[in-house]
């Protein structure tokens, strides 16, 4: 068995109900570096437009999920 891993996209959702989501990407672990720090609670990221958002400690939609949060930067994304 190969342990080929796909290509990161430019921009992937952790929520399946996104139509950014990849599920084949998260399969393995994936790392997110914003402005050189290694984030843990990334939610969606994109390289190119240099944003990601994570989820709001205390905030909730009407639906109770949490709100999400976009931090501007340098983003990368690896496989951990």
């Amino acid at each position: 068995m190969s342990d080929t891993k796909p290509a990161l996209p430019d921009h992937l959702a952790a929520n399946p109900r996104s139509p950014h989501h990849v599920a084949e990407c998260f399969e393995h672990e994936i790392g997110i570096r914003l402005n050189g720090k290694v984030r843990t609670n990334v939610e969606e990221y994109c390289i190119s437009e240099g944003w990601v958002k994570i989820p709001s400690p205390k905030a909730k939609d009407r639906y109770g999920n949490p709100m999400l949060i976009t931090i501007k930067g340098t983003v990368e994304a690896f496989y951990a």
